[in-house]
């Protein structure tokens, strides 16, 4: 895909700027918003390919631009706020945000967590046109249409619920999900009897796919939040 485009939603001005220069300097195309009518307006008729949110705009919550955008749109959010406590994290998260920067930052984060949200982008699009239905990250295969999954060349024998996970995060790659979204997909109604049994099956996964289950290189634990996938090649920029 081409250089996207992104929409910066920032009411501070020192903030704003510097995110604007950052996206200027490496020949990022952008558009600003301060207030958060603004953003969903050009949200709405600039069609970007990123959002950067700030969370605590002066007319409205972030967490609501967030739920408006994703009754219409998948495009990747990015939230970057002071708000550093993990309900904030999570709240944004759940509500359908993709990535989570907190202020004060570097603008080499910033430029990771963009490139990682471009990459998803590709990902989305090779997918979409790819007719076999197969996901391959690293060593690791999913045949969707099979139900079959391949790790370093050889068949790996997942119970259900395993393979429910394992597709759910392979499907939002390079996406925290939180443990509430995570159990209510795969438990549906029943998933705060779930919450702990989560972590059990996410060990058991961890055990068949990884090389060392103590040092994961496919699936990231975000304490208190809940889990990533990660691509292979983002890993040297992300930890």
């Amino acid at each position: 895909m081409n250089k996207p485009s992104l929409l910066i939603v920032e009411d501070d001005a020192a903030v704003r700027n510097l995110i604007a220069s950052t996206l200027k300097l490496n020949d990022y195309k952008f558009h600003i918003a301060k207030t958060g009518a603004q953003a969903l307006l050009e949200a709405a008729s600039y069609l970007p390919d990123i959002i950067l949110l700030d969370l605590g705009l002066p007319d409205m919550d972030g967490v609501t631009i967030i739920k408006k955008v994703r009754s219409w749109s998948a495009l990747p959010i990015i939230v970057i706020s002071a708000r550093s406590e993990d309900k904030d994290k999570i709240d944004a998260l759940d509500a359908g945000a993709d990535d989570y920067i907190t202020k004060p930052f570097s603008v080499e984060e910033l430029l990771a967590r963009i490139r990682v949200s471009v990459r998803r982008l590709q990902y989305s699009q090779m997918t979409m046109q790819q007719e076999n239905s197969v996901f391959s990250n690293g060593d690791l295969k999913i045949d969707y249409q099979a139900g079959c999954v391949y790790c370093r060349q050889k068949e790996i024998h997942l119970t259900p619920i395993e393979y429910k996970l394992l597709c759910l995060l392979a499907r939002n790659v390079g996406k925290v999900l939180t443990h509430t979204y995570i159990t209510r997909e795969i438990w549906g109604n029943a998933w705060e009897s779930n919450v702990a049994s989560l972590r059990v099956f996410m060990a058991t996964l961890r055990k068949k796919i990884e090389k060392d289950a103590a040092n994961p290189e496919y699936i990231q634990t975000h304490i208190g939040i809940g889990y990533r996938m990660l691509r292979i090649e983002e890993n040297e920029e992300l930890l």
